[in-house]
């Protein structure tokens, strides 16, 4: 009886090879960013907790103000005090930005005179 020698074929070892070398090139390449950052569901649910007044431009100019009360991915509801609350898409949003609250002037301590001029009293 004669022993043959069994040798593996050639191409199927080149094809193993390169499969192997194929995946850990793959490992190696990064993954792309993520499209969804979060950011904006942060800036959304900050602004409703504080129940910040902003200001809403919209591609045509207009400006409303409110409050955000709700938003998804597609729109959010601004709450207006002397006027009808708004449900606003977002891709009819061209910026939005925080309204700076004045604060309430403190009351004078002297009185006024009909010319309008205000009078102090000298503390002792």
């Amino acid at each position: 009886m004669q022993r043959r020698l069994i040798r593996p074929n050639l191409s199927e070892v080149k094809e193993k090879m390169s499969k192997e070398a194929r995946e850990a090139e793959a490992a190696k390449k990064k993954m792309p960013p993520p499209t969804d950052t979060h950011a904006e569901n942060y800036y959304f649910l900050k602004q409703m907790n504080k129940k910040t007044l902003m200001a809403v431009v919209l591609d045509d100019g207009e400006q409303v103000e409110g409050y955000i009360e709700w938003y998804d991915r597609n729109c959010f509801k601004l709450n207006r005090r002397e006027a009808p609350n708004l449900l606003i898409y977002k891709r009819q949003v061209k910026y939005l930005y925080k309204l700076e609250t004045e604060p309430e002037a403190e009351p004078e301590k002297g009185s006024k005179d009909r010319s309008g001029q205000t009078h102090t009293r000298k503390s002792k």
